[in-house]
């Protein structure tokens, strides 16, 4: 079952009222800190808890625009609710131990939600997987027919990527569930490492190593990082699809459903839009690497140059991975598979594909590689140019023939040969 964590649930997550919810949490995690450490009057952080849910973001807005600053804007509306109790909140804090702290909320949170998605994926591409274990198919190097493999094992190829996009995926969460509260320079002049431990630790997040006034913005390029490479590898896939689906290959196709239309022109038309749509989605995911790389370098403790840009890439990067994920899943699903044309494709070449196996038969019997490899293609170019049937050519080839039995050569040509080792490498992918 494909979680449900829609994109409208990622509108939620990076709009207005969700940051300043994710604002407040911080603040009131810092202020019962701080209660505990004597610094602040016991009892504050409860007096002020209750006016989260009467946060109005468009006051916070109209404020900004005389403040210019957005967390002045904030604590004043906060001050406007809560009164007189608000004043001890942001005790030695600064702007960006609310920021950092609050985005690394929120991306914890849209990592999971991605991460859900990645695991419906992964379960759909393994019981394709399952499904294709044993359906041959030709394998194909530069677009050319290659040798046989089979279609379970090229599934399984992606269903890997998946599985590694997995990986990188979890460690970006732990690279980016950290935040700070660590004040103007990252020294705690007013404050303290147990004050920040304490309040971190109520959040779920953990502090960073070394703050200037910001968290370290390799931790996000890590994250964005992790997503373009699962872009990508989704990229991989619907672009196999896409050749899948051409007509003159006709292997696999999208599901075309009862009332689809694929051309407002032609009625034949079943185009892989799905497909198509993933490809280009890859580039907007993408697109957000190389910015997140760029807010690395950020002058001395601190500037904003970065705060903008996250701004737009963070919410655009991980709602677009989700959705591709979302997508994909269902493409996986209900791929439909043609054996029948995968069967004709891997024969279109009357067996060419075995050209390997005949020519380390004949370096088995001595002879050396350079001249067996001319005898084979010899056969082999006959064979592609028309002029006769691989198999036949080769054992019609007094030159073959002369070091090679029939039931040698046919050996070659043999399917369970050339596949005995796929259950083995699918298991492997399996168990990874």
């Amino acid at each position: 079952m494909i979680p449900r964590y829609t994109p409208d649930d990622f509108a939620a997550l990076w709009s207005s009222r969700r940051k300043y919810e994710a604002w407040f949490d911080v603040e009131v995690a810092a202020c019962e800190a701080m209660e505990r450490a004597d610094l602040v009057p016991a009892g504050t952080a409860e007096k002020v808890r209750p006016f989260r849910a009467k946060l109005v973001p468009e006051r916070i807005d109209e404020i900004e625009k005389t403040t210019r600053h957005d967390v002045i804007a904030f604590l004043t509306h906060v001050e406007e609710l809560a009164g007189e109790p608000a004043r001890w909140l942001h005790r030695g804090m600064t702007s960006s131990d609310v920021l950092d702290s609050s985005l690394a909320l929120l991306l914890v949170e849209a990592v999971d939600a991605i991460d859900q998605r990645l695991d419906a994926l992964i379960e759909a591409f393994t019981k394709r997987v399952e499904e294709h274990r044993k359906t041959p198919a030709i394998g194909r190097s530069h677009g050319i027919h290659a040798e046989p493999v089979s279609f379970g094992l090229i599934l399984a190829g992606h269903l890997a990527e998946m599985k590694r996009g997995k990986k990188r995926l979890a460690a970006a969460r732990e690279a980016v569930a950290v935040g700070k509260i660590a004040g103007a320079v990252g020294t705690y002049a007013h404050l303290s490492p147990a004050i920040e431990l304490d309040a971190l630790g109520q959040l779920g997040l953990v502090p960073e190593t070394l703050a200037t006034q910001v968290v370290a913005r390799d931790r996000h390029a890590e994250l964005l990082s992790a997503l373009g490479l699962i872009a990508a590898g989704i990229e991989r896939f619907a672009t196999n699809v896409r050749h899948w689906q051409r007509t003159e290959v006709a292997e696999a196709e999208e599901h075309f459903k009862k009332g689809q239309k694929g051309s407002s022109a032609m009625p034949h038309k079943r185009n892989p839009v799905l497909t198509e749509n993933l490809c280009g989605l890859a580039r907007v995911v993408r697109a957000a690497v190389v910015p997140g790389l760029e807010n690395v370098a950020l002058w001395h403790e601190r500037d904003i140059s970065h705060s903008s840009v996250e701004r737009m890439m963070v919410p655009d990067a991980t709602a677009t991975t989700a959705f591709m994920l979302d997508r994909c899943t269902r493409v996986v699903r209900d791929l439909v598979v043609y054996p029948e044309g995968l069967m004709r494709n891997l024969e279109r070449t009357g067996g060419l594909w075995a050209s390997e196996g005949v020519l380390l038969a004949l370096v088995g019997t001595g002879m050396g590689r350079q001249e067996a490899y001319v005898l084979v293609q010899r056969n082999a170019m006959k064979a592609f140019h028309g002029e006769g049937e691989f198999r036949a050519l080769l054992k019609a080839d007094e030159d073959v023939s002369a070091r090679l039995d029939a039931a040698t050569i046919d050996a070659q040509f043999e399917l369970d040969h050339a596949l005995a080792h796929v259950d083995a490498i699918i298991d492997r992918v399996l168990a990874s």
